[in-house]
């Protein structure tokens, strides 16, 4: 686990709790900071982050091996997103990937870092790459646009929401996807450096639930948050940005495979617009109900400058996505909008001449 930030020291700083431990969850003002985070006039502490570097000659082709994305033609700067997937598909871990052409920095949840480092150093076999851990010397900044103020710093810039090389488009919206709304952009600054780093920007800072709230409306899903035990990557529109269909093997393809040609996936990412009449917010984990029945989790919890409560939730593929949901937490019912992401009929490829899904132009 990654130490507390030294910028929760800042006037007004309110830390965050869950998977945003140990950074701000706001300054005092968290709908100023998401507009300035929007407008791209202020910058968010990751410092909670994890990163994992992958160096030697055989790097690219050796995480190419183990994860679902093509790395073998990564160009230094050039950045992507992979998943290490169980041998039934299942995500296991999920990696921001960049190389600066001598070393592929991988950025992960901080909680992921360790675990990581540790599945990829017994992955080596004779292969000439060396990995580390650099979690404790390595801070992340997020910002939703370029900082040539930070100079060298290595940077990571977000794939979604195009659909990728190789890459499928699972949800039912093409050039209206909300996540154009949102570039987003992850800078690896020294972790000793990093109040420094930010005083180079000029920019203010913003919290995780101003980041947070842009990330839902983007429809931008978060490991830890989105996945669970059993999330296979078709069940979160990951297919766009993090799987390539046509590469070669590696562990979970066949579950890919099979699932994105021959049947669907079992569950569905939602966006949800909340009842904006009560002054809470459901928790993540709340159980999303149907006419008495539980069909789903509430995953991801906002408030939107703009659009008030939203969230995202995992439903059970057969939910009708015409019908309005309600979220239970503890004795509160919050009314729920859907606007679906996955579609219930995401899936079965093979043959299918029409329909919503849509390979690259």
């Amino acid at each position: 686990m990654t130490s507390r930030s030294p910028l929760l020291s800042r006037s007004g700083a309110v830390e965050g709790g869950g998977a945003d431990a140990a950074v701000a969850s706001h300054y005092g003002d968290p709908f100023r900071e998401q507009r300035l985070l929007a407008d791209g006039e202020a910058v968010v502490d990751l410092s909670h982050r994890g990163v994992v570097t992958v160096s030697g000659p055989d790097r690219l082709s050796w995480l190419n091996t183990l994860s679902s994305q093509l790395l073998l033609g990564l160009q230094p700067g050039q950045s992507s997103e992979t998943l290490l997937l169980t041998v039934q598909g299942r995500i296991e871990f999920s990696a921001h990937v960049v190389d600066d052409g001598a070393t592929t920095w991988l950025i992960t949840e901080g909680g992921e870092a360790a675990s990581l480092a540790a599945f990829l150093e017994r992955m080596k076999f004779m292969l000439r790459v060396d990995v580390t851990d650099v979690t404790g010397t390595r801070a992340v900044l997020g910002a939703t646009r370029a900082l040539p103020e930070l100079g060298d710093a290595v940077v990571w810039e977000d794939p979604w929401p195009t659909v990728r090389a190789g890459g499928y488009a699972y949800s039912t919206v093409d050039d209206g996807h909300p996540g154009r709304e949102r570039p987003w952009f992850e800078f690896l600054v020294p972790r000793d450096g990093l109040e420094a780093a930010v005083a180079a920007t000029g920019l203010e800072l913003a919290g995780s639930l101003a980041a947070e709230a842009l990330r839902i409306a983007a429809w931008r899903p978060r490991p830890g948050l989105e996945t669970d035990e059993k999330t296979i990557p078709h069940e979160l529109d990951l297919m766009r940005t993090a799987v390539h269909l046509a590469k070669g093997c590696y562990k979970g393809q066949e579950t890919i495979a099979r699932v994105h040609n021959l049947g669907h996936p079992p569950r569905r990412l939602t966006f949800l617009h909340l009842d904006g009449s009560q002054h809470t917010l459901p928790a993540p984990g709340s159980p999303v109900i149907v006419e008495g029945r539980t069909v789903g989790r509430v995953t991801s919890v906002g408030h939107h400058y703009e659009m008030g409560p939203i969230a995202l939730a995992i439903l059970k593929r057969s939910v009708d996505a015409s019908l309005d949901l309600l979220v239970q937490d503890g004795e509160e019912r919050y009314a729920a909008g859907q606007e679906v992401i996955v579609a219930p009929d995401a899936g079965q490829v093979v043959g299918r001449t029409t329909g919503f899904l849509k390979a690259p132009r």
